[in-house]
Order: C-alpha cells, then sequence, then structure tokens
C-alpha cells in the first residue's frame, strides 16, 4: 500500500480532516491557471501549481506536519522542471523556488537568498515516485502566443509568480477556513454593469445639483468632455490619453470611460493610480461617494505604508490565513504610483501576490506627467507590457502630457489615442487664469503681499520653508498651514475648514507644501508658487478660479524665486526647462505647445538618466540564460530611494481606539489599513532623533519588529502644523525647562 502524502495537517490525530498533497497541488493548479486566463499562461500556471509542493512527497516534510524540523519543500519542483523541460523550465523554477521566499536572482547572490543556480545545484531529499503516479505533466510547455524579450519573459515570471502564490493562499485559506468552520466568501461583488448604472445615476444627481457659484460655462465644458469620452469606450482596448485642463472633471469622467470600456471588452476591474499617499483618501472618497448604494467593499483603497510580510508572528503554515496581503480583487482598486509600479518589479510575494489582478483591467494613471524620470524608460516598458500583452486598458490622465505621448518623440509611446474633444481648444477655452514670473521674493515680500490679498494660496518647495513663512506670517483664524508632517485626517479637517471660508467669502490665507497641487478641490483668486517644473505650475494653477468665479485677468498665479530657501536640486532642474520655455512663451505658459516643449527640454536634460539603474539593460544582458536578478532589479527599482518611517499619530478618538487594539493583538492587518490615514513618514534622520528623545515607542516589537511605530510625545505634534522633528532633544529639553 502506497503512502499517503499530505500538504497541510489538520486537528484530528487518525489525519481524517488533513488536506491531501495531490488535492492542494491539483487545486492550486486549477486556481493559476484560472489566474493566468488574461495573458495566455494558463497551461504555465497550472504547471507551477502543480508541482510549487512537490519537495512535500518526502518523509522529511511529512514528519514536518507532525512537529518536525523546517524542511525546504520548494527546490524540488524546481529542480523537476528544468529537469523535463530545459532552459525553458526555468521560467517555472524561478517561481517554484520562491513562492515561500520571493523571486531569487538567477546567479549573483542577493542579501538574503540562495540564487537559483544555488538551488538547482542543492542536494535534498529524494523524492517518493507517488508524486509521478498522482500528477501528470505534459512533455512540452510553450511560452504564451507573444514572443518575449528579456523584459518581457522576466514581467511574465512576475506574472506567473503572482498566479501562483495567490493560488497557494486561496487555496490554504480555503482549507483552515473549513476546518475552523468559518469559510469565508471571496469576491462576490456586483457586475460592473451595476457600477455603471449607479455612476450613471451619481453623475445625473451632480448634473442636477451644480454649485450655483459655477460657471455655466464651466459646467457645460465639463459635460462635453464626459460625454465625448464615453464615445470612445468603444475603441479597442491599448493605450489612451485624456488631457484635459486642471478643473475640467477628471476623475469623473477617467472612471465613467473605463467602466464603459471594461464593460464592452470584457474587461474585470478599474485601477487608479495617484502620485501621491497624500490625496489617495479623497479620490478614494470620491468613488466610494459614487458607489455608495452598492455598500462596502467596491472601492479598494491599497496604499500600505507598513510591510504586509511582517504581519506574521509566525512560521507555521496556518499563518498564511493571518497575512495581511492583497491581491486587489474588488472591481474598483485606488492606489499609489509607489504601490502599482514598485509591485511590477518587485520580488516578494507580499507585493507579486496582486499582479495577476491587474491583468484584464482599466488602469487610470492620474497625473501621468508624474512617471518618475529616473525609472520612466522602465516604466513606460512596463506600462506597455500590460496593454499588449495582457489585456489591459490605460489611460494616461492629465492636463499637461508629457512629450512622450506624441508619435514624433523619440523612443515615445507608438498608437496613443486622446479620449478629450480637442484638447488644445479645451485648453483655450478653459483658460481660467493669468501666469506672470515675478521673480527673486524674500520671505518678507512674501509676507507683505499676503497680508494685501484677502484670500491667497502660496506654494513652496518643501516643509521647512513652509513652517517658516506660516510662523511669519503669523497665529490667525484665517492662516492656515498644509504639509505632509500632518497626518491625512488632520489634513482634511483643515481643508475642509479652507473650503468653507472661500465660499463665504472669508479671509483665507494658506502656506502649503506641494501636496495641494494634485487633486486638491480647492479655488483661490490668487496664488503664489516658488519656482520649479512647468507641470507643477501648471497643477498649481487648478488651484485658482477653479470655477471660473473671477476674470482670467483678476485670477493670478504668481512664480517666483527663494533665494533665502536654495530648491532640492531635481526641482531646480525642473525649474531650468521651465525658464528655458519662458523665454519662448512668456505670455501663453500654460499652452499646449509650450507643455509639450517643457517635457522634451526635461527629456534632452535627462538623457540616460530616465533609466539611471540600467535596468533594461539589464534585463537584456539576462536574458539569454536566464539568469535575471530578481531581487536586485527590486532593489534598484524604487520610486522613493530613501526608507520613510511611518509614525503613528494619536490624532483623534478613533486612532486612539486602533491603537489600544493593536497593541494587544495577535494579528493586526485590518487594523493597520484603517491606521494609514494617521500616519505621518519621516526619514531616518528625524526617527533616530525621535527614538533618542523618547518621542516614540514600538508597539508590540516581539511580534512586529519595528512595524509600527507611536509618537508619544504629543507636544511634538501641532494643531496647525503637525510634527515638529527637526530638533526633538531640544523639544523635550526645552519643555523640562518651562
Amino acid at each position: 500500500m502506497n503512502r499517503i502524502y499530505y500538504a497541510h495537517s489538520g486537528n484530528k490525530s487518525d489525519k481524517s480532516d488533513w488536506q491531501l498533497l495531490s488535492d492542494h497541488l491539483k487545486k492550486v493548479g486549477s486556481i493559476a491557471a484560472e489566474n493566468a486566463r488574461y495573458f495566455d499562461a494558463s497551461i504555465l500556471a497550472k504547471n507551477a501549481g502543480l508541482l510549487h509542493d512537490l519537495g512535500k512527497y518526502t518523509e522529511a516534510f511529512q514528519k514536518r506536519l507532525e512537529g518536525g524540523i523546517r524542511v525546504d519543500h520548494a527546490t524540488a519542483g524546481a529542480q523537476i522542471v528544468v529537469k523535463k523541460w530545459g532552459n525553458f523550465g526555468k521560467v517555472l523554477a524561478y517561481i517554484i523556488a520562491g513562492h515561500h521566499t520571493g523571486l531569487a536572482n538567477g546567479i549573483d547572490s542577493g542579501k538574503d537568498r540562495s540564487t537559483l543556480d544555488d538551488r538547482l545545484k542543492k542536494t535534498i531529499p529524494e523524492l517518493d515516485r507517488a508524486w509521478g503516479e498522482e500528477i501528470a505533466l505534459p512533455d512540452q510547455l510553450s511560452f504564451p502566443s507573444f514572443k518575449p524579450t528579456g523584459f518581457q519573459t522576466a514581467f511574465l515570471i512576475r506574472m506567473l509568480f503572482s498566479c501562483l502564490v495567490d493560488a497557494d493562499f486561496i487555496d490554504t485559506e480555503k482549507f483552515y477556513q473549513e476546518l475552523e468552520g468559518n469559510q469565508k466568501k471571496r469576491g462576490n461583488h456586483p457586475p460592473l454593469k451595476k457600477l455603471q448604472q449607479t455612476l450613471n445615476s451619481h453623475l445625473e444627481d451632480l448634473r442636477n445639483n451644480v454649485v450655483s457659484n459655477s460657471s455655466g460655462t464651466v459646467n457645460e465644458l465639463r459635460q462635453e468632455v464626459l460625454d465625448y469620452s464615453r464615445q470612445q469606450a468603444l475603441l479597442s482596448p491599448g493605450l489612451f490619453s485624456l488631457t484635459v485642463p486642471t478643473g475640467g472633471g477628471k476623475t469623473l469622467t477617467s472612471m465613467a470611460f473605463a467602466l464603459d470600456h471594461a464593460i464592452k471588452h470584457q474587461l474585470r476591474r478599474v485601477i487608479y493610480v495617484i502620485p501621491f499617499t497624500s490625496i489617495i483618501e479623497q479620490n478614494a472618497k470620491v468613488f466610494r461617494d459614487a458607489f455608495k448604494e452598492l455598500g462596502d467593499g467596491i472601492v479598494l483603497e491599497h496604499h500600505s505604508a507598513f510591510d504586509d510580510e511582517k504581519f506574521k508572528n509566525s512560521e507555521e503554515t496556518k499563518d498564511k490565513l493571518k497575512l495581511a496581503m492583497e491581491n486587489w480583487d474588488a472591481p474598483v482598486v485606488v492606489t499609489t504610483a509607489v504601490q502599482f509600479f514598485e509591485s511590477l518589479f518587485a520580488d516578494r510575494k507580499s507585493k507579486c501576490r496582486k499582479l495577476h489582478n491587474i491583468t484584464g483591467s482599466v488602469i487610470i494613471l492620474d497625473e501621468a506627467q508624474m512617471l518618475p524620470l529616473k525609472l520612466l524608460r522602465p516604466t513606460m516598458a512596463a506600462i506597455d507590457e500590460l496593454a499588449r500583452n495582457y489585456k489591459c486598458s490605460v489611460v494616461l490622465c492629465t492636463a499637461t502630457q508629457p512629450a512622450l505621448l506624441h508619435p514624433e518623440f523619440p523612443n515615445g509611446f507608438k498608437n496613443v489615442r486622446e479620449i478629450a474633444p480637442d484638447p488644445p481648444e479645451l485648453y483655450i477655452k478653459l483658460d481660467r487664469v493669468t501666469v506672470r514670473y515675478i521673480g527673486d521674493q524674500t520671505d518678507e515680500q512674501l509676507n507683505e503681499r499676503i497680508k494685501n490679498n484677502k484670500q491667497i494660496l502660496v506654494i513652496v518647495n518643501n516643509r521647512r520653508h513652509a513652517r517658516a513663512l506660516y510662523d511669519l506670517i503669523g497665529a490667525s483664524k484665517s492662516h492656515y498651514h498644509l504639509t505632509t508632517l500632518m497626518c491625512a485626517k488632520h489634513r482634511k479637517k483643515v481643508l475642509d475648514t479652507i473650503r468653507e471660508k472661500l465660499k463665504a467669502g472669508e479671509q483665507c490665507k494658506v502656506i502649503s507644501t506641494s501636496l495641494i497641487e494634485a487633486g486638491v478641490d480647492v479655488s483661490f483668486p490668487r496664488l503664489m508658487r516658488a519656482e520649479t517644473g512647468l507641470d507643477s505650475v501648471a497643477q498649481a494653477a487648478g488651484r485658482c478660479n477653479r470655477e471660473d468665479e473671477a476674470s482670467k485677468e483678476d485670477s493670478e498665479v504668481l512664480i517666483f524665486t527663494t533665494p533665502e530657501w536654495k530648491a532640492p536640486s531635481e526641482i531646480d532642474q525642473y525649474a531650468a526647462s521651465m525658464r528655458h520655455v519662458l523665454r519662448n512663451h512668456e505670455g501663453n505658459l500654460l499652452a499646449p505647445e509650450a507643455i509639450k516643449a517643457y517635457f522634451e527640454d526635461v527629456y534632452w536634460r535627462k538623457g540616460d538618466e530616465l533609466d539611471a539603474k540600467k535596468l533594461l539593460k539589464t534585463h537584456r544582458d539576462h536574458h539569454a540564460k536566464l539568469t535575471f536578478p530578481f531581487q536586485t532589479i527590486a532593489s534598484e527599482y524604487r520610486i522613493i530611494e530613501s526608507y520613510m518611517y511611518p509614525i503613528i499619530i494619536a490624532y483623534d478618538d478613533e486612532a486612539e481606539a486602533l491603537i489600544e487594539k493593536l497593541r494587544y493583538s495577535e494579528f493586526v492587518g485590518s487594523t493597520a489599513r484603517k491606521l494609514q490615514p494617521y500616519l505621518v513618514q519621516v526619514p531616518e534622520q528625524a526617527f533616530i532623533g525621535l527614538k533618542s528623545a523618547g518621542a516614540i515607542e514600538t508597539v508590540q516589537p516581539e511580534k512586529f519588529g519595528d512595524q509600527f511605530i507611536l509618537l508619544i510625545n504629543m507636544d511634538l505634534y501641532s494643531d496647525k502644523a503637525g510634527l515638529n522633528w527637526d530638533d526633538p532633544y531640544f523639544i523635550a529639553t526645552e519643555r523640562l525647562i518651562i
């Protein structure tokens, strides 16, 4: 009688409730195959699932299930696929070998993982021949219908890795939920047709409740843009652009197009990608309001500042249930550019698990001009690959389309179809501000201008300058400060007050960093912007005369330089390109031809820096022998290179209740997500200073390491300006003296 092999242990000593290994492998293979259906790789994914736990066909692993020592059960399947299918099998070997630890480098060692080459040479226990009787494999495998290049092959491996790790998680989760009598249904979302109908009703309500002080012309133009863009949803899937000046209604127009297009072409979800964590909550709220009658769970907001892989506190297989990973199984996903693009180049399963659910989607890249320049070429390659081979439609949505979207721009996107009606004409119709360059302004001069305006917004290039200028204008009920040193809940409260003041015509003077530029719905009669890139100037201008309340001549955007506050080097480079364009377009600085000239100059100045890490070359160099350095690539593709430490702020009663739960919970994934609006992210220098001053503490470090850091000295958090971490030693000492 053949021995019975198990994948997961149950509760009963007679093993009658244990999961059979062959059942697990076949179920994972089936789920993985379904995951891969949108990119024609179901056979590859199925066989990865069938072989991923092959190393469990050993006496050693079966003893592990009974409480024995840990056993490497992933290497066996990797060795088998290479033995059976040669170099081609290495595509599956990467994902099988890494389905617990992550994708490894092919040959050059990463910092904490053996290379695939080392794993393929590793001596492991011999498998019981039972596996060959229980698992049937094809004689040959083949790539999907497209012929992969180096970049495309590595991209395919990550997608297959996603299919496998998600399938493994789902089947394991299902087994343990049934074992515990606590099965939860995944998905079960309403069809996109229902979302479309609900959005239509919401848009009709908005149309019937136009804000009384909005210009009829502006609303007519927004409706024109919406109607025209929705007609373009019939176009075949691929790359699109939505070029609409700020205030033209891009957010809901892009969602309406996306739903119409998805329904027409049998796509399955909409993924909305925004540039900044600071505005994700308000964008998600726009969509939640639109779909609120459908209940919770329609809009998934994912921008985790916490490291999902650290939410586990045990190596036991059952704890897979407790990992707080998202696989983006929702009709509408709102996420950040950092989360979205870093996942496409990731090596860890917590980042990669969702990738297969990107396929067959409509992806809206909000503020597309803000794609990271140092990574622009590999980022463009990823966007193009999603549209070309993974049944995605990508909408590059912005008021200032970069030159790389124009057909004549070298190495730019090809076949990008515009879905807005006549963008140059829209610019003319929605041109509501006068932009002037006024040169050097000291803080005292800025203060005088602020005093002389009833309502004004001043945007500067760094948080220290914003704080100094705010302190200079003095405390007042009409003075406000916005910075990412405030948690999102705090910023929302301040913005709500600012909107009320503006609407009532009361005094309102705001000092802000650039966080207010992207998608924040405010409208000032006068705005000042510290010298920066022209795209940022255009975004800032969208906060001036937004609803066409005043004449263009009375609505000024003044660009100034700050000799007392030198701009960061990268911003200074963008400002140089802006000055270059200013010489030829002084009277019409925000016109489409000026924006195009600006981006051409930016790209010319950057040159090879558009792939500063040479990631495309790395992919090409490792293609022939399939030796991709996945771990290295993931570490190199970092939109934000310096690590930022999330500090939890006990801003209100809700935050305090969540923090209390965090202190005593064993598994905290949902609590961590609910705490995201209460985070302030600080660089390492600030973290060290706060820690040295005893201003912060780590919650449950024995379980979660340094994952959850709480500000305990709330004297350092101001209701006016957020967290002040410049010199916590001094602040602490000063308070002791007082």
